[in-house]
């Protein structure tokens, strides 16, 4: 599978717990820390989950 890059964008402070895990769960520790993983449909559906709080940088 190919390997996507994403970018936290902006801050969990103030948001759902469920959302909260999910950033924690896609591995960001630091606000516009960028992380690679695959694109699995689970990570893809992680992204989706918290679209508005992340980036993705590359396809």
């Amino acid at each position: 599978m190919s390997t996507i890059k994403i970018k936290q964008t902006k801050s969990a402070i103030n948001r759902p717990a469920n959302q909260k895990a999910t950033i924690q769960a896609l591995g960001f520790k630091k606000l516009n820390q960028v992380v690679e993983k695959e694109a699995t449909p689970q990570i893809m559906g992680m992204i989706n989950k918290v679209k508005h709080l992340v980036e993705v940088i590359d396809k």
